[in-house]
């Protein structure tokens, strides 16, 4: 479903300040495999999503969707199938329209433009059917705007939008890392559901190793643009954090010292 070839991404080619933010990395995702992607500041795990999303042009390699190659299309048109929830919860919804609003956007992503009512009672009754899997009771709200949510109701409501047409590809960027622990692992359940029911290939950056392990069916950590394990099956069931702050270093060479990855 995804497969990224030969990766590299350097800011400022030429420049004092250059910086290799990716060196050669490949990768392959099947459908239905949601891989949790961690590793500390600076390890290039942003900048393989926006790479991959089209916010940044690649150096060098591919970028391949569903067999497409898809390397040099603008992110706008990457956008028709790729669903993205950022960190800040004020990213992903417009905040002066209704709750109801931005789900039509959604749901209109991709679709041709034409002179059908903006949204028909069908549309509004799947709406609602949606808004109840999160247990917020957003469904009663659907016509407040999102402005008056919290951030973990705007969180919720973006992977709603993000999923609510099926993308053949889910990112998801620290997207509980602003919110309330409590919420955090409800947003968390709710990532789980959708993605295991939807069969989803995801790729989930998270700061909490113990949420790399738990969550997903496959871990990848980065350091310094480069992919220094690739956790699956029996080893990732078995593996430990304390098990994989010792690997890491011993790969590495380096000691990890990022306070938001050891305490969760």
């Amino acid at each position: 479903m995804l497969r990224v070839e030969s990766l590299s991404k350097i800011f400022g080619k030429g420049s004092i300040n250059e910086k290799l933010a990716l060196n050669n990395i490949s990768l392959s995702l099947q459908e239905g495999e949601f891989v949790t992607i961690i590793g500390g500041n600076g390890a290039g795990k942003s900048t393989l999503m926006n790479c991959i999303s089209g916010v940044y042009g690649i150096d060098e390699g591919r970028v391949l969707l569903d067999s497409a190659d898809v390397t040099f299309e603008p992110e706008y048109k990457r956008s028709r199938y790729i669903g993205r929830v950022f960190q800040d919860p004020l990213r992903g919804t417009a905040h002066d329209m209704t709750i109801e609003e931005n789900l039509a956007i959604a749901f209109a992503k991709g679709k041709p433009a034409g002179l059908q009512p903006g949204v028909t009672k069908k549309d509004l009754a799947q709406f609602k059917e949606r808004l109840k899997l999160l247990d917020l009771g957003l469904e009663n709200r659907i016509k407040q705007k999102v402005g008056l949510l919290s951030g973990g109701q705007r969180q919720a409501l973006t992977l709603l939008m993000a999923t609510i047409i099926k993308p053949k590809l889910l990112l998801l960027d620290e997207h509980t890392a602003a919110l309330d622990p409590t919420i955090a692992r409800k947003v968390l359940s709710l990532t789980r559901k959708i993605v295991a029911e939807e069969k989803l290939c995801t790729l989930m950056i998270t700061h909490n190793m113990k949420a790399s392990l738990e969550y997903g069916t496959r871990t990848i950590m980065m350091h310094e643009g480069k992919i220094m394990m690739d956790l699956q099956g029996e080893e990732r069931k078995e593996m430990t954090v304390d098990r994989l702050i010792e690997q890491f270093e011993k790969r590495s060479g380096a000691e990890l010292d990022n306070d938001r990855m050891l305490l969760g």
